[in-house]
This record gives C-alpha cells, sequence and structure tokens, in this order.
C-alpha cells in the first residue's frame, strides 16, 4: 500500500492483522501437536521433548523484553530509517518464517531439534512484538485502532481454526502414523505464514518522523562499547521496563491481562482432567466442549462494535462475569449430575466460550492506547517497550499456570496412568476451577471496575497531547481534562509533559 494513502480501510485492517494468522495459527499447532511428534516421530524421550520446549520459552522470554525496545530505537540504524523501525522485522521476518517446516523434519538429533524451535520462537518474537505496536503508529483515533484490532482477532481466531482442521485433514488423507502429514503441513502453513506477513508489511505504515528527528538519529555514532557501558544499556532497558508500571492506566491493564489470561490457562489446563475423571465421561466429550471456542470469529466483530460503544472496561466485565458463572456451572454439573449431562455440558460450554473470546479480544485492543498515555508522563513513544512487557508477562505466566496446575494436582493424590482417581485428587480438579480459575477472574473483575482507559477519555488524553505539542499553555487546561489526565496517568498533571521519566515524578494520592 503505498504509503501516501494512510486510510484505515478494511483492507487495510486485513492487511495488519494477517501476521496474526501466524501468532494464531503457528502455537496452536505447536501446542497441540509439537510433543507429540517429538516423541513418537522425532525419536527423542519425553524429558528431552519437554526440555526442548521449556528452553525455547525461556529464551523467547528474555528475548521479547529486550525486542521491543530494540525495536524503539532502531532508526538509529540505517535498515530502520530506510524501511521503519517496526516495519523491517515483518520485511525481514516473511522469508524466515520458512524455518517453521523445518520442525517437521524426521530422523534428526536432540540439538537439531532444539535449535530449530529455538530459532523459530525467536524470529517470531521479532516479528510480532514491533507488529503490536503498528496500530499505535499508524493512528491515534480510538474508533480506527480497534477497527485494526479487531481485523487482527478475526484472523487470529481463523489461524486458530485453520490450525485444527487442517492436520486432521491431512491425517485422513496421508494416514495418523505417516510423519509425512506433519511436514506437509508444515510446509502449508510455513509458505501462508511467510505471505501474510509480507502482505503486513505492504499494508501498514510508522508514524511521521521529522527530518530534524531523523536526521539526529543518522548522525548518532555507534561506537564499540566496553563492558562497563554496555552494562549500564542493559540497566537502563531495565528501568525502562520497570518505568512502565509507573503508569497507572498500564499497571491496571496488565493486572487485568495476567488475571484473565492466567485464568483461561488453568481452565484449559484442568477441563479434561475435569471431564475424564470428575464426570467420568471422555477426551472427546472434552474436546468437542472446548471446540465451541469458533464462537471468537463472528464474536470479533461483534466484540469490536461493543469496544467502542461500551468501552474496555465493561466489555471484559461482561467476559469474566460470564466465565465466573459457567465455571459454577460446571461446579454444579460435578455436584448434582444432571441426567441430560451433555446437553447442560454442551449450553455451559457454549456460553462459556463467549465469554473466554471477550477475554482474548479486550487486552491488545487496548495495548494501542496504552503509549499515549505513557507520552503524556515522558513525551516518548515507546511502543515497544510496553509490548515486550506484556509479552514477557504472558509468556511466563503460561508456564507457571501450567506448572502450578500439575504441581496442585500431584499434591492432591493425583495417580499417573490411573484410569479413575482418588476422591482427594477430583476434589482438588474441582477446586482448581472454583478456587483458582474463579479467583483469578474475580481479582480481574474488580481491577476493571477501576480501569478508566475508553473512547472518551483517550480522546481527551489525545487533544490534550496535541494541544501542548503546538505550544499550548499547560496553564490553560480545564478540569474535566485534567482530571481525566490524572486519573489515567496516576500523576499530578503540573508534573506532566516535562519530558522526564516516571521515576522522576511524584505520584497522586488515588494509586
Amino acid at each position: 500500500m503505498p504509503r501516501k494513502n494512510k486510510e484505515i480501510s478494511l483492507k487495510t485492517s486485513i492487511g495488519f492483522g494477517l501476521t496474526d494468522m501466524m501468532g494464531g495459527g503457528a502455537f496452536t499447532i505447536i501446542g497441540a501437536w509439537l510433543l507429540f511428534f517429538f516423541t513418537t516421530f522425532a525419536g527423542l524421550s519425553p524429558v528431552q521433548a519437554a526440555s526442548i520446549i521449556a528452553i525455547a520459552r525461556i529464551v523467547d522470554a528474555v528475548v521479547s523484553l529486550f525486542m521491543g525496545s530494540f525495536s524503539d530505537n532502531f532508526f538509529k540504524f540505517k535498515l530502520g530509517r530506510k524501511y521503519g523501525r517496526r516495519r523491517f522485522f515483518l520485511l525481514l521476518g516473511a522469508p524466515l518464517m520458512l524455518v517453521y517446516v523445518l520442525l517437521w523434519v524426521t530422523g534428526m538429533n536432540y540439538f537439531y531439534y532444539l535449535l530449530t524451535f529455538l530459532a523459530f520462537e525467536i524470529i517470531a518474537a521479532m516479528i510480532l512484538i514491533p507488529w503490536e505496536t503498528l496500530p499505535s503508529e499508524m493512528t491515534t483515533d480510538f474508533n480506527k485502532r480497534t477497527k485494526l484490532s479487531t481485523a487482527r482477532m478475526f484472523i487470529s481466531g481463523t489461524g486458530t481454526f485453520l490450525a485444527t482442521f487442517i492436520p486432521g485433514q491431512l491425517f485422513g488423507v496421508l494416514g495418523q502414523d505417516n510423519p509425512m502429514a506433519f511436514l506437509v503441513n508444515g510446509a502449508l502453513f510455513a509458505v501462508i505464514f511467510a505471505v501474510c506477513i509480507y502482505i503486513s508489511f505492504r499494508s501498514t505504515w510508522e508514524r511521521e518522523v521529522s527530518p530534524e528527528e531523523m536526521a539526529q538519529f543518522a548522525t548518532q555514532k555507534k561506537e564499540k562499547k566496553s563492558v562497563a557501558e554496555n552494562v549500564k544499556v542493559i540497566s537502563k532497558t531495565l528501568v525502562d521496563f520497570a518505568s512502565t508500571f509507573k503508569v497507572k492506566s498500564f499497571r491496571k491493564h496488565l493486572l487485568i491481562y495476567i488475571c484473565s489470561m492466567t485464568a483461561k490457562d488453568a481452565f484449559n489446563a484442568v477441563f479434561v482432567f475435569y471431564c475424564v475423571y470428575a464426570l467420568h465421561s471422555t477426551s472427546e466429550v472434552a474436546a468437542n466442549l472446548l471446540s465451541f471456542s469458533i464462537i471468537g470469529l463472528p464474536g470479533a466483530i461483534i466484540y469490536g462494535f461493543l469496544m467502542i460503544k461500551i468501552g474496555p472496561a465493561n466489555l471484559a466485565k461482561i467476559s469474566y462475569s460470564t466465565m465466573i458463572l459457567c465455571v459454577f456451572g460446571y461446579g454444579a454439573v460435578y455436584y448434582f449430575h444432571p441426567s441430560n449431562l451433555i446437553i447442560t455440558l454442551g449450553i455451559i460450554s457454549f456460553v462459556y466460550q463467549i465469554g473466554r473470546s471477550m477475554l482474548e479480544f479486550v487486552p491488545w485492543n487496548v495495548f494501542p492506547f496504552i503509549p499515549d498515555v505513557d507520552e503524556m508522563i515522558t513525551k516518548q513513544r515507546r511502543e515497544g517497550i510496553f509490548a515486550s512487557v506484556m509479552t514477557f508477562f504472558r509468556k511466563s505466566s503460561v508456564a507457571l499456570a501450567t506448572f502450578l496446575v500439575g504441581a496442585i494436582l500431584e499434591a492432591g493424590g493425583f495417580v499417573q496412568k490411573a484410569t479413575t482417581q482418588p476422591e482427594g485428587a477430583v476434589h482438588t480438579i474441582i477446586g482448581i476451577m472454583l478456587i483458582g480459575v474463579v479467583g483469578l477472574l474475580l481479582v480481574a473483575l474488580i481491577t476493571a471496575f477501576t480501569f478508566k482507559l475508553n473512547k472518551e477519555t483517550h480522546g481527551i488524553l489525545v487533544d490534550e497531547i496535541n494541544r501542548l505539542k503546538n505550544n499550548g499553555s499547560k496553564d490553560k487546561v480545564t478540569p474535566k481534562t485534567k482530571e481525566v489526565v490524572e486519573a489515567l496517568t496516576g500523576y499530578k498533571y503540573e508534573k506532566l509533559w516535562g519530558g522526564r521519566t516516571p521515576a522522576d515524578y511524584p505520584r497522586t494520592k488515588a494509586n
């Protein structure tokens, strides 16, 4: 798309969102099949296979943490000034997506699979973190950013659906015991991901940078730094990461995000155990109930409309309340054993998946507006740092949720490979759902009631930033604007727009 045409059209929104075909598709396939492929066709032991995934996740989390800061400062390099500090990584990452197919080659050793999976995780982080900042780069308009994020979530859901549908068709044609099905699936999706990411590169743009600023970046020296200087740079980066927690709206947003997503992860980890051991049903029934997740596809369109009309906090409240009621519904099914079990479970699961798809929709639709709040404090654009912090905590929470579920199950007396479980283990399963999942959702729900960032308050904030950029006097701020800006940032208005870091500012009492 020509850079002179910067209208956020449906075509542009789809072009931007196509990168999440990889985000939604690749990791769905990996989560469902990679461990099985390693242990069944690649000749690795379960410990070896699990260690590959664990090591890659740890490295990925660390890379994600620093990738945002690197992207924020990429204008210092000629490639960044030519192709963009965000979009360059889409251009570079598109052909590198072909690494994905290497994961599904049989007959290799442990280190081959470790290195290829590490490479894919790092490439994915290199693409996704700069890409996630693009709505903030492309427009400041709340509705237009929501349009971009809605397209993203719809395409992510499409990727998730295709990642579960296509492998099943290949197994049917090539045979469930044929490793070629995995290789063909990997090759097909590698090409799809590469094409989608390149289209995103062509469809997007970045915030305009003045010739003076670009010249300043170009003249910055790239001298070889001593060890002490490198340590200082790393320390400053860590301070920048910590400074994101000084932004009131981001603190609340991150707490809502981590609690709600960890609740979802814990539910997913324990749901099959609930169906098989608590209800004495089958894993097939559990899979069929989880397949109601397809509701997220049409839901993304509706949620985008609701995001504008009622605001993200209210959408989150609906989501968490719905999920809490459904989890209690699952508990009631266990205790009261209804005669029409499958129908009852189907109704609860359908409603639960509506709430779950809302849960996944809200956080990254809110994220593009957080850097605007930060800009009011620091006079800087730090989208990359915020994306890194969110991604780091999200990836860490996935591992933590899964580990805790396993540890609690074992402590509750769960017997590995047994067809039935002791009563204590079953009660532990129910406890994880009713206490763990519901508890996390309640924290997210309570926090959502205090979250003030929405279309109206964001518009007031952006208008004030633009007024100050045009040399407007801080003394002429209206009482309403002052109140909104202080509520979003967590700082007294008089201390804002000073060009300093959040650590330099005294906080307001209501934090």
